[in-house]
């Protein structure tokens, strides 16, 4: 049986961190869907979701075993229709810990097959956030060393 995992998140944008995770990701998965949520808690994103779709496919056009999707339901939910098990998500620090545990806690409440799996940002990469990189951006400040495409 194929181990399927999910990488959730809004990625706005999506960061080198973020790919570090997915090809980080790959040595322990057979297949990993990069799963481009609406989140709920934002009214809305800065980068249009269609770009970002569009750059995260182009980072990874040499790997069949990684595809994205969009969803906008429950990521527990979203993770049975996809047949993953395994949620993967990466850790920068112990404040990520805190808020991706309590989120495990509720995915396993409401899907009991699916185990949360944490990787450990790379330290050359622990200070990227989605949040600065859209700061920095927002005021025309450089952007590139972050991000594994051009925009």
């Amino acid at each position: 049986m194929k181990r399927i995992a999910l990488f959730p998140g809004s990625f706005d944008p999506f960061t080198k961190g973020h790919e570090d995770i997915v090809l980080r990701g790959l040595s322990l998965f057979d297949e990993i869907i990069i799963a481009v949520g609406y989140n709920s808690t934002k009214s809305k994103r800065y980068f249009e979701i269609d770009l970002m779709i569009t750059k995260i496919n182009e980072t990874f056009k040499e790997y069949p075993s990684i595809s994205v999707q969009t969803y906008a339901e429950l990521t527990a939910e979203f993770a049975k229709k996809n047949n993953a098990k395994f949620l993967l998500r990466g850790l920068r620090n112990t404040t990520d810990f805190e808020y991706e545990n309590s989120i495990s806690q509720v995915n396993k409440h409401l899907n009991a097959n699916l185990e949360s799996v944490f990787l450990i940002t790379s330290p050359q990469l622990a200070s990227i956030s989605s949040s600065i990189i859209r700061e920095v951006h927002k005021y025309k400040g450089i952007v590139s060393d972050f991000l594994p495409y051009s925009l």
